[in-house]
């Protein structure tokens, strides 16, 4: 049984709790006839991989059991999927023909899955999309694909979301099956959704790392702020999940350190993938992100994370640990004055805690922030499972769409002057 260095409990199981009453307490519980032995045949109480280094998702209890079907036919329940014997001493083209495996494996994926939902009333055919084309600060050039009810032209008070796909910033395309129908799903709400096709950081002539798509993000909200009054709009979110959490949370931070806050209403981010600590010690992340060890293999490995994140900042570069690149590291001066919050995270995801321990610096700064943990399920399940899990995708996609309703825009500007 793996033992953490430092237990949440503030002891180890091998020592008579701290007695803080300050009275004199008798060690009974503790007696010399219970020994450390007796506590390694007893069943672990702590959670996942942190308990039981065998654990996979076939054996851990929490498991959500249709979530589990689902992976078993996926072929997604053991520890070793889209692992590796690379690692980010391994040369970088061998660790791009990994990773670029890994992505047509996803898409492939992406391609076969049921993405129908009961529940989701209108169809694709009273949706329309458009494409914009807008200039990056780089000289290049950034499609938009803006999605919305048909009917909702003649509308000047519509929320518009900013969608930033998941990927890990470095791949996956804008187009995927997968991000499409969230992008028309959160049109379906009354949304305006702008869908950016940012550079990936592996992109597919040349790479692109930080900050090219980050870069990309912030000129779609600048080009989407100063066309409002075209847009129909009047609050402007941003919306990622995974990578695009990341993006949706630097951006906000970038708004800031650059003067155009003001663009921005609320930022959204699921499972978001902010701290490049993937590659650091069992006894770091034991401490600061347990998560990174209790649930490491559940879907995604820290291994094949830490990769993927050297494409975008390489671990001993000057970024790794820029708050734009990776906002787990922001300071609380750096959130401060930052725009409400939602944020979800899942029970069974490596991820998990950093978006936790963003939820509390911003809360700890002073932001209107929320969160939720989902309970039983991996890393992106709301989105890739949504046909065997649709009460947790409407869930997922309703709590977007409340959240925007709280930032009217007269009921925020009564909230930030009160």
């Amino acid at each position: 049984m793996d033992l953490p260095v430092k237990s949440t409990l503030g002891y180890t199981p091998f020592q008579v709790p701290p007695n803080n009453s300050g009275t004199e307490v008798q060690d009974t519980a503790y007696s010399s006839n219970i020994t450390p032995d007796h506590f390694l045949k007893m069943p672990s109480s702590l959670p996942g991989r942190l308990g039981d280094s065998t654990m996979s998702l076939s054996t851990d209890p929490r498991t959500h059991p249709g979530q589990l079907r689902a992976l078993q036919e996926l072929k997604l329940h053991e520890l070793s999927y889209l692992t590796t014997d690379l690692g980010l001493d391994s040369p970088l083209d061998e660790i791009m023909q990994f990773v670029r495996a890994n992505e047509r494996s996803l898409e492939g994926l992406y391609e076969k899955l049921d993405y129908h939902v009961e529940g989701e009333h209108v169809e694709r055919d009273q949706l329309e999309t458009v494409s914009e084309v807008i200039h990056g600060q780089d000289g290049h050039t950034i499609r938009l694909y803006i999605t919305s009810l048909a009917t909702s032209q003649a509308r000047s008070d519509l929320p518009a979301i900013l969608y930033f796909h998941s990927g890990g910033m470095i791949m996956i395309d804008t187009l995927s099956r997968v991000h499409v129908t969230w992008a028309e799903s959160l049109a379906r709400t009354g949304f305006v959704v702008v869908a950016v096709d940012f550079r990936n950081a592996l992109g597919h002539d040349d790479l692109h790392p930080f900050p090219a798509g980050l870069n990309d993000c912030a000129a779609a909200v600048q080009w989407v702020d100063a066309h409002r009054e075209q847009l129909g709009i009047d609050r402007i979110l941003l919306q990622g999940d995974s990578g695009g959490g990341n993006l949706a949370f630097a951006t906000a931070l970038k708004a800031k350190r650059e003067g155009w806050l003001r663009a921005i209403d609320g930022v959204c981010a699921a499972m978001p993938y902010i701290s490049n600590a993937y590659h650091l010690s069992r006894e770091w992340k034991l401490r600061e992100l347990p998560s990174l060890v209790e649930c490491d293999g559940y879907l995604i490995s820290s291994g094949t994370s830490s990769l993927n994140a050297k494409l975008y900042t390489a671990p001993d570069a000057d970024d790794a640990m820029n708050p734009l690149a990776w906002p787990y590291w922001a300071t609380e001066e750096d959130v401060k004055g930052l725009p409400p919050h939602y944020i979800t995270v899942n029970e069974l995801d490596p991820l998990r805690d950093e978006g936790i321990a963003y939820y509390h610096k911003l809360a700890k700064a002073g932001v209107r922030v929320t969160a939720r943990v989902h309970l039983g399920v991996v890393h992106e399940a709301e989105m890739f499972l949504r046909n065997v899990l649709p009460d947790l995708y409407l869930d997922s996609l309703w709590g977007i769409r409340k959240f925007a309703d709280r930032l009217n825009s007269k009921e925020q500007a009564t909230v930030m002057n009160s």
